[in-house]
């Protein structure tokens, strides 16, 4: 019996690596894994549906929940969490010494609606006295000029929004002191290339980000998976396949990370690095599921609604297919 062909856009990670291999293959599935840089992941799904399943921003996952029928349904599975604390940055003399400074600035971001930059404007509101409409955003290409919104949003009239000239970057505009401050989930090439004049809001990425987990209890979601939904539709059984199949290659890559034979990455320190994040963070500290994400879904859904995004609050619950949400125990 032959097995359902489908293409599975997604980024270069440890944790699907297995899927891309197929070392683990899904249950009556044959994947064809394009290794795609996210935002042209995003891009390509938000606007033409191109994948039968693809990463997709979580932000923009919740955005297509206003469409009806709806383009996509979800699997609990988060193939990118990061904090965000270190993707703030700001012109040396704009006057921000602390977080609280960034109330009344402007603000460059690459879109308004960019899950990275939600989860920003909520914990400034939530913990540093910054309301997401405290402050002016200008919008448009980071490095490149002329990039767009990849889904249309409505926003508040409350909210001052504005687009940067065509010909301009957010990254030179950072650099001159045309904008303030920019929120972006990829580093702006200034700080790269180590100009004096663009520093991190936050000095001290590690440590503000430590104290936030040990505040709240969230390591943010910023990626889940989506089936499209005719897909879905004619094959519902897939939601669960994908699902078991994304939750063994992500085992295999917390069993490989640990391999102290030889190191996996660049990283000096790796192996003590692992062993600290699963001492703060718990050993199944990139968990997938919906128990156990619960409260951080439910943080986010409120940020993306009070900064309006989305028409109404969404609950967790509603976001993921209900067949990737239990499974057959013995």
């Amino acid at each position: 019996m032959s097995r359902l062909q489908l293409t599975f856009a997604c980024g270069d990670y440890d944790r699907t690596r297995a899927l891309e291999e197929g070392t683990v293959r899904p249950d009556g599935i044959d994947l064809t894994y394009l290794r795609l840089p996210v935002e042209e992941t995003f891009f390509r799904m938000m606007r033409h549906q191109e994948f039968e399943v693809a990463e997709l921003s979580l932000s923009s996952y919740v955005l297509s929940l206003r469409a009806d029928p709806t383009p996509f349904v979800a699997l609990p599975v988060y193939t990118s969490r990061m904090f965000r604390h270190g993707s703030l940055y700001c012109h040396t003399d704009a006057g921000i010494s602390a977080p609280e400074d960034l109330r009344g600035k402007r603000i460059g971001t690459p879109e308004y609606q960019l899950t990275a930059c939600v989860w920003m404007r909520g914990i400034l509101a939530d913990r540093y006295g910054v309301p997401f409409d405290s402050v002016s955003y200008l919008t448009g290409g980071q490095e490149t000029p002329g990039r767009i919104e990849k889904a249309g949003v409505e926003l508040p009239d409350s909210l001052r929004i504005s687009r940067i000239p065509e010909d301009r970057t957010l990254a030179e505009m950072l650099a001159e002191g045309e904008i303030d401050a920019l929120c972006t989930p990829r580093v702006p090439s200034p700080f790269v290339a180590g100009d004096p004049r663009v520093r991190r809001v936050f000095p001290d990425v590690v440590a503000a980000e430590k104290d936030y987990y040990a505040d709240t209890g969230i390591f943010p979601i910023m990626h889940v998976v989506v089936i499209r939904r005719d897909v879905y539709d004619r094959h519902p059984w897939v939601a669960q396949s994908l699902y078991k199949a994304m939750l063994a290659a992500k085992d295999a890559a917390y069993r490989n990370l640990y391999d102290t034979s030889a190191l996996r990455f660049m990283l000096p320190w790796l192996t003590p690095q692992l062993e600290e994040a699963r001492a703060l963070l718990g050993q199944d500290y990139w968990s997938y599921g919906l128990e156990s994400n619960h409260e951080t879904l439910t943080t986010f859904l409120r940020y993306h609604h009070e900064q309006g995004l989305s028409e109404r609050l969404w609950r967790p619950e509603e976001l993921f297919a209900p067949e990737s949400l239990e499974s057959a125990v013995i």
